[in-house]
């Protein structure tokens, strides 16, 4: 607490920069809280700019955007708010949208001119920061509608996926892994999304990766040497090594699938299940239809027999087709 031979003499000039600072506060705090009106008022009344960051260098629509106010969105561009400003950490509006998975104001903003593909001083993207935070439809809305670029690694060459595997964001993991994200990348460290999942002790992240993976991933080596069962262990996180590690001998005592046995197991019963098909087709052709040990069957009988002949032929023709 300041005693009374602290306090200075406040001239004209600081009273109108405290007033103005303060003004400025009122127009964040608008933004932030979705107050349109007061938002108005400090704008076309009082006029003050909104393309202007605050103390922290973080601007209005950030604000906005991070709390997908949707109608203060709109009124800061629609008076000069650039869209792909940037703090001083190198992130856009969008960026803090995806933060809290605002949709709604993400459109918005791309739609007036956004870069979708921006990245920020550590080269996160918007799909990054979305899978750090576990945003899955935000995630999802950004690559099917903008066509966000979901496999794009970042400066220490981690991608959305090595992010939401570290995170434990398993319904993040899911989606990626549907849309055909690189499982096997490896970032700056040698490690792959499997490592880092195991780096934080994510069971449940784990279980999802192995079960959409291969052999290799769980065999895969980072910079150091270790396997992501190996760095399990090391972490403490013994219940995911010992999943990883009796995952990885159950897969060594399987037929290796570049093997002839290996790719017959592959296949599983349809191979066997085609022969006794067209075995049993040809076996009813010769002993029925066609025998000169039988009575001769009659024209419709016949008719009956070629027509299921036929009709097997064409559900094999279909198993080929399916299988």
């Amino acid at each position: 607490m300041a005693s009374s031979s602290e306090i200075e003499v406040v001239t004209e000039a600081q009273k109108n920069s405290g007033e103005a600072e303060k003004l400025k506060i009122n127009v964040y705090a608008a933004a932030t809280y979705g107050d349109v009106e007061t938002l108005k008022r400090l704008v076309i009344e009082e006029g003050y700019c909104v393309s202007k960051p605050d103390g922290n260098g973080y601007y209005a629509l950030q604000w906005a955007a991070l709390n997908n106010h949707v109608a203060v969105a709109n009124f800061i561009i629609e008076h000069g708010g650039d869209v792909n400003a940037t703090d001083n950490g190198g992130q856009t509006p969008l960026h803090w949208a995806a933060v809290r998975g605002s949709v709604e104001v993400a459109d918005i903003l791309v739609q007036n001119g956004a870069r979708v593909e921006a990245a920020d001083c550590n080269g996160y993207r918007t799909t990054h920061v979305a899978a750090q935070y576990g945003q899955t439809a935000f995630l999802y809305h950004i690559i099917t509608k903008w066509s966000a670029d979901f496999d794009v690694p970042d400066n220490d060459g981690r991608s959305p996926l090595h992010w939401a595997a570290y995170k434990g964001f398993t319904d993040c993991i899911r989606l990626l892994l549907f849309m055909d994200a690189f499982q096997g990348r490896q970032d700056t460290e040698g490690c792959t999304p499997l490592h880092w999942a195991a780096i934080r002790g994510n069971l449940e992240a784990c279980t999802v990766l192995v079960l959409a993976g291969t052999k290799e991933d769980l065999m895969t080596k980072d910079n150091k040497g270790c396997t992501p069962a190996q760095i399990a262990v090391d972490r403490g996180h013994h219940h995911v090594a010992s999943f990883l590690s009796n995952t990885q001998k159950k897969l060594n005592r399987q037929w290796d699938a570049n093997t002839f046995f290996g790719k017959i197991a592959k296949l599983g019963l349809g191979p066997v299940l085609l022969f006794v098909m067209v075995a049993l087709i040809v076996t009813f052709i010769n002993s029925v239809l066609t025998s000169s040990t039988l009575l001769k069957v009659t024209a419709v009988v016949g008719l009956w027999g070629w027509l299921a002949v036929f009709l097997g032929t064409g559900g094999l023709v279909m198993f080929y087709r399916c299988s």
